[in-house]
């Protein structure tokens, strides 16, 4: 791996990859849903949407006809925490990919009729999560756990944010948001380093912000979780269930046997979840957790979705099965066989120039310097029954949990 920063603050990070013909390169902004103020709502996401709209030099067609002419895969993603642009493209195409990248995230045109046109796009993007109760009920339940912050919005924002968003605003977001220190460009792939990095110096190394526009270096506040069961009526075949608890930061030093506590509770199909709930008492086809770190908190989140009869006997069930998970913690067989699980996944999950690309970014802006796979692997074997019953101990605490429910069931039927 290998790390350059620019004479104007940009990272790169590189990781030659010479037994592939494919690279990966993404631009990696540090800027996300939490970043935004007060009816700035969803505007992150907005403008993803809009760099690919039309440039100077290229029309929106035009990008989109070049995209599929590279014969790769061209997107963007925004989580609460960062913007992502990225490539994925044959070695042989490298100079065309990052040509056409970095005309997107220096040139957009931010056009008013595109704008137009692109809101419509985004309502019914946030009509399409709101019809899918799965989707709706975890955002439901982020917002009511982290009330009131940022973190607990909706990345899409809401109708009323959008059909009030104009050129203006995307200028002044870009103009107080993006900045040089804050882009990693991150390459996974076989390209050659003697060549790309010239290349990616002159498309990056040049941005200077905008003199114009007053750069804000927002200072991200951690939040207060909140506890409780919160009901949601819509008639549905089925009662979608989000039962929430504290997580751990992306960083903290816990994270290896937090997220071994995860894959044991529910992160597959042998999880004592997925096992007591769906194969012993057949109460759910599906059942979850997801442990979900950001840079300051965290959440540890079980999803079900069941009939409305059975929704309060899925949640005595899973609450008895953490309590009995924080108080013997695991078998010595069940943690061997779930550290070989979250090995396995991650091996395969960088096989490809994606994943790498991905990881390389991630560990620059949450870590600030590369993990190799071999350290986690280590990391990940050192970890003992009593380091998971300790982190346990911290955080499966039935008495903090948050319930939100979505269906046909009454507030009542989650009382006790």
């Amino acid at each position: 791996m290998r790390k350059i920063v620019l004479d104007n603050g940009v990272r790169l990070v590189m990781e030659r990859m010479s037994a592939l013909k494919s690279v990966a390169i993404g631009l990696w902004i540090d800027v996300g849903t939490r970043d935004e103020a007060k009816g700035q709502e969803g505007l992150s996401h907005f403008l993803e949407h809009m760099m690919f709209k039309g440039t100077r030099r290229r029309s929106a067609s035009k990008i989109s006809q070049e995209i599929d002419s590279l014969g790769g895969e061209m997107n963007a993603f925004t989580t609460h925490e960062s913007t992502v642009f990225y490539v994925k493209v044959l070695d042989q195409q490298i100079d065309q990919a990052v040509d056409l990248l970095a005309d997107l995230f220096h040139h957009s045109r931010f056009a008013p009729k595109e704008i137009e046109r692109e809101k419509q796009v985004v309502l019914e993007e946030i009509r399409t999560v709101r019809d899918d109760p799965e989707d709706f009920v975890q955002e439901l339940h982020a917002c009511h756990v982290m009330q009131g912050h940022p973190l607990g919005r909706s990345i899409l924002g809401n109708p009323a944010t959008m059909e009030r968003i104009e050129r203006a605003d995307i200028l002044e977001f870009v103009g107080e948001q993006y900045h040089p220190e804050k882009l990693v460009v991150s390459v996974a792939g076989n390209f050659n380093a003697k060549t790309l990095v010239p290349l990616l110096n002159r498309s990056f190394g040049k941005w200077r912000p905008s003199p114009t526009r007053k750069h804000r270096l927002g200072v991200r506040q951690p939040p207060e979780l909140r506890r409780g069961t919160f009901v949601h009526p819509k008639r549905l075949e089925q009662t979608h269930i989000c039962l929430g608890l504290p997580g751990i930061p992306v960083n903290h030093p816990t994270r290896y046997a937090a997220h071994i506590l995860n894959a044991l509770m529910g992160g597959g199909v042998s999880s004592r979840l997925f096992q007591e709930v769906r194969e012993n008492r057949g109460l759910a086809y599906t059942i979850y957790s997801q442990l979900s770190c950001f840079s300051d908190a965290g959440t540890l989140t079980i999803y079900a979705a069941t009939g409305s009869k059975e929704a309060p006997e899925l949640v005595d069930v899973v609450r008895r099965e953490i309590r009995k998970l924080r108080n013997r913690g695991p078998a010595v067989q069940e943690l061997a066989r779930t550290k070989n699980q979250l090995k396995g996944t991650l091996m395969l999950g960088l096989e490809g120039t994606y994943g790498r690309m991905n990881k390389l970014a991630k560990d620059e802006i949450c870590q600030g310097r590369h993990v190799s796979l071999k350290e986690m692997l280590s990391e990940i074997d050192k970890i003992s029954k009593d380091q998971i019953q300790n982190v346990a101990q911290d955080l499966l605490k039935v008495e903090e949990m948050m319930v939100t429910a979505l269906g046909p069931v009454p507030k009542s039927a989650f009382v006790g």
